[in-house]
């Protein structure tokens, strides 16, 4: 069976952004709480679609669920720009996109602790190539994200609500 790399190593951040150590997934993601950079981007289509992928079975954290387009870690000494561009090749296939950054927060989950960097992008919806990372993918009505929310990552859920107003 699939797993995370535990060993992967991380940058640990402060409160404001600035890189103070490295840590393992493993240490990042087992109740430590320490905090690790961490990429979003939201997929919008010109019908005002969002696209969400759904989480394999086998991750460690909320597995099963609907989850941001592309959400990926942000490797130790990777740029925030590089691993927003490595996460979305790798996520969803695209290499050609313009991202809008929306914002940065840090979402704690109580298990872990992430130092959230968000953006959004309008693609057309042929565009989007869903990796083996995932579990496949599907576009959205912001009616059907209203109606679902049980079936969404609470990250995500908080996200939907904080940036971009949608009651999930």
């Amino acid at each position: 069976m699939k797993s995370d790399n535990k060993d992967e190593l991380f940058p640990v951040m402060d409160e404001v952004g600035n890189v103070v150590g490295s840590a393992t997934r493993g240490e990042c993601h087992g109740g430590s709480r320490l905090l690790h950079p961490v990429v979003h981007l939201h997929l919008f289509d010109a019908d005002g679609r969002i696209y969400l992928q759904k989480r394999p079975e086998w991750k460690d954290i909320q597995p099963g669920k609907w989850d941001t387009a592309v959400g990926g870690h942000v490797d130790y000494g990777e740029s925030i720009a590089e691993a927003l561009r490595r996460e979305v090749r790798e996520e969803v296939g695209l290499t050609q996109f313009d991202e809008e950054f929306l914002t940065r927060y840090i979402f704690d989950s109580g298990r872990e602790r992430e130092y959230v960097h968000t953006y959004r992008a309008r693609i057309h919806p042929d565009a989007v190539e869903p990796s083996d990372e995932l579990d496949g993918g599907r576009w959205w009505t912001i009616a059907e994200l209203e109606a679902s929310p049980e079936l969404l990552t609470p990250n995500l859920r908080q996200e939907l609500r904080q940036v971009f107003g949608i009651n999930v």
